[in-house]
């Protein structure tokens, strides 16, 4: 593709940097406008307030934020950043527990370090300009309104009259706050109404430093995971992050919400289905409060079913779609979108771009959603008082959760790794769902119980197992879920 002029970002969090580093490659100047001021070294900031609780990176997430920025991990380990490679891994469920050494060189960090460091890769590439401090306003567009041509944008500390910026394209990554919808209905676009979980999500985080004497915890263990009952307990969960510095977060839909006061949030750790996290934490020096956060609802936007789409603008990560913080997909959903979008600009060989490229993408990036928010759905549906709104009903959505039950119960059980592993795979976006909702699986899943071949049995009703899958579950992309083509995505170095 041949060089635009300008590209545009707006947000200046994990999406938007990727977002930048792609546009990098194919425009001659690329700008981040972002609300904050970005601190100088890895510290919160007022437009993160998720950013305390604890984040992740999932292994197909990691793979693509190398290729951008190979060896990033180097840089969190750097600052203090732990490896869980050989540590121990707890995992409690409502079936039983599965423990083992994890087996992969993962870097375990704060979101704060995490977004310091990509940060400060980003402002090294030559092309790339930050505007802090600005809002932006709303989009501009040309006389017919047939293009986006850039954004009205106002200096938050002078509070001055707005100012057009041009751009060739612009990128919304502003994320949960977006206004990209409205912005579209100002111009006169007729937007579809997004899907809504009302899932009244809460958790409560809490951090230690570890004392003199007990730094042999750090050396051993990497996560505690303990699965909550739905509608009776909370789920929590344990990890180490930088600098021997560990955090403990209790979390539940369903608008029960975890405590902040710390007598009460001890309290509640201790009635967790495992007394694990309580015994780990309970010679640990407190260096905050625990501190809680609120997620009302998740939503999916459907902008790529809109006919008359506007050329120059796209939209990527939690301003398109956004899901439950407890299950880290939110980065590895945008950083395989951001990867999408770096092939297809790379093989596009217009300036500006062909016809509907936009829409391309939009669709390709909603295959991405498409999963995770299914999953999404899947798990937190289970909880009273969840409830959903969409144009179509979720598809299959029933049997997912019945299913996945039955297999976590299986593997568990029989404490078999490779399909426990599998399980994880799926949920954090590495493999397609259909590697473990596949005829062969299902029939060996359910089959094992005569409970799950009576659900085998009312599944199929005189049907082929392979047609009634095909027939009750959603069309996941196998293009979306086939990294080892991406793996081959040639990405220029940083400058």
């Amino acid at each position: 593709m041949k060089n635009l002029k300008t590209g545009l970002v707006i947000g200046g969090s994990i999406g938007g940097l990727l977002a930048a580093r792609v546009l990098s490659d194919f425009c001659s100047k690329v700008l981040i406008v972002e609300k904050d001021t970005f601190p100088d070294g890895p510290e919160h900031r007022n437009g993160t307030p998720q950013a305390f609780h604890p984040h992740r990176i999932t292994p197909r997430g990691k793979a693509i934020i190398d290729r951008f920025f190979p060896d990033y991990e180097q840089d969190l380990v750097s600052h203090g950043a732990p490896s869980s490679l050989n540590k121990i891994i707890h995992q409690h469920n409502q079936f039983g527990t599965m423990v083992s050494p994890y087996p992969r060189n993962d870097i375990k960090f704060s979101r704060a370090v995490l977004e310091y460091v990509i940060r400060e890769r980003v402002r090294k590439i030559d092309n790339i300009h930050f505007l802090q401090k600005h809002d932006v306003l709303s989009l501009t567009a040309s006389s017919e309104t047939d293009r986006i041509t850039g954004v009205l944008a106002r200096d938050r500390e002078t509070d001055l009259s707005p100012f057009p910026i041009e751009a060739d394209l612009v990128i919304d990554t502003s994320g949960r706050t977006s206004k990209l919808s409205q912005w579209l209905v100002d111009l006169g676009f007729t937007v579809p109404l997004p899907d809504k979980m009302t899932a009244n999500i809460g958790y409560s985080t809490r951090r230690y430093k570890l004392p003199p004497g007990k730094e042999h915890l750090a050396d051993k263990w990497d996560a505690v995971n303990v699965g909550g009952t739905p509608g009776k307990t909370f789920l929590g969960a344990f990890s180490f992050i930088e600098n021997q510095v560990a955090e403990t977060i209790l979390y539940r839909p369903d608008g029960v919400f975890p405590p902040s006061d710390p007598d009460q949030f001890e309290r509640e750790i201790g009635r967790l289905p495992s007394p694990l996290i309580s015994e780990l934490i309970s010679g640990l020096e407190p260096i905050t409060p625990p501190k809680g956060f609120r997620v009302p609802c998740l939503f999916r936007h459907h902008f790529d079913q809109m006919v008359n789409w506007p050329p120059g603008l796209l939209v990527l990560g939690d301003a398109y779609s956004n899901f439950d913080p407890i299950f880290g997909q939110g980065m590895t959903v945008a950083a395989i979108e951001a990867e999408l979008l770096y092939k297809e600009l790379g093989r596009n060989d217009s300036d500006p771009p062909k016809t509907g490229f936009e829409r391309t993408m939009l669709k390709k990036f909603q295959h991405v959603i498409e999963a995770a928010w299914w999953l999404n759905c899947a798990a937190d549906l289970r909880w009273e008082g969840v409830g959903y709104e969409g144009a179509q009903p979720l598809k299959g959505i029933e049997f997912g959760q019945t299913y996945m039950d039955f297999y976590l119960k299986y593997a568990t059980e029989k404490q078999d790794w490779k399909l426990y592993g599998l399980y994880w795979a799926v949920n954090t976006l590495s493999v397609s769902p259909k590697a473990i909702f596949n005829p062969e699986m299902v029939q060996i899943v359910l089959s094992s119980s005569p409970s799950g071949q009576n659900e085998l049995d009312q599944l199929k009703n005189g049907n082929s197992l392979e047609n009634a899958l095909r027939d009750i579950l959603p069309d996941f992309s196998e293009e979306i879920f086939a990294p080892e083509k991406m793996n081959k995505l040639e990405v220029r170095r940083e400058n």
